[in-house]
């Protein structure tokens, strides 16, 4: 009797630790992946970036910018910034608020946000900013950089390139549209907008808008809804948030996915991996 309770206990903890070897093998990073934190300042304020790169052997590769949600500079950036840097791209995940700021409640992000939006001067300063140390690491390809953003850092992300920043491609998940104004200044700038079907912070109006607007200066753009997706469809943080602060926000796995590998394509076409 005891030997078979003896197999049970040893067969147990046999399982135990198959299951956690497999966890850590299925979440352990890439030890090609590397990152680093740098801190930069404008005027007497400190900002708080995170470069991810993979050491696959090139020299230089194209960088692209990594804005972050109206929430910070958190883990969720950084990760979107690591999954870059696995397709082959120098990401740099965007201090937007300074002091790697991460917000705790929707009332205080919103207020950091809107502050950003009421500010085009600043908003210009901090991109650029960001934009100028990206281009100025060694394995950056000076010529070929581009910009993702979430929400917040989507629309972030629209805005740089229509104020002039030299961006190939920008991918906006999830961004904000309203009074979305192009230029002629990103004429050269390829867009992708990934937008939830469901979102209540984007209208279809503004939809209308931004395809005028794109229209109008004939910029090479692709529009893509996922159909039952809310606002910040690709973070899984945001169903959560979305209960706790009372906003209809949601996680959505399938266009998360859907989302990622249209970004890929858009990529592939537009803004290769060299």
């Amino acid at each position: 009797m005891n030997m078979k309770k003896n197999l049970k206990l040893v067969l147990f903890f046999f399982a135990f630790f198959v299951s956690v070897a497999q966890i850590h093998a299925t979440t352990a990073k890439d030890p090609a992946l590397k990152s680093k934190d740098v801190t930069y300042s404008i005027g007497n304020q400190n900002f708080k970036g995170y470069i991810a790169w993979k050491e696959d052997g090139k020299a230089v590769k194209p960088g692209i910018l990594v804005v972050h949600e109206w929430w910070g500079l958190n883990d969720y950036v950084k990760m979107r910034a690591d999954m870059l840097a696995d397709l082959g791209y120098v990401a740099m995940a965007v201090d937007m608020f300074g002091d790697g700021k991460v917000y705790e409640t929707a009332v205080d992000a919103q207020n950091a946000a809107g502050y950003i939006f009421s500010h085009p001067d600043l908003l210009k300063e901090r991109i650029t900013k960001a934009y100028d140390i990206l281009t100025s690491q060694n394995n950056v390809d000076k010529q070929h950089i581009g910009a993702v953003g979430y929400c917040f850092g989507g629309t972030v992300s629209l805005n740089a390139a229509a104020i002039g920043l030299p961006l190939d491609v920008v991918a906006s998940f999830h961004g904000g549209l309203t009074g979305f104004k192009a230029s002629e200044q990103m004429k050269n700038t390829k867009v992708l907008i990934c937008n939830g079907a469901a979102d209540q912070f984007v209208t279809q109006a503004d939809i209308a808008n931004f395809k005028s607007e794109m229209d109008k200066y004939g910029i090479t753009y692709e529009f893509k809804n996922y159909e039952g997706a809310t606002h910040a469809f690709t973070n899984k943080y945001s169903t959560e948030a979305g209960k706790k602060f009372n906003m209809p926000i949601a996680y959505n796995e399938a266009a998360d996915k859907a989302s990622w590998q249209d970004m890929i394509s858009f990529f592939e076409k537009y803004f290769p991996a060299k």
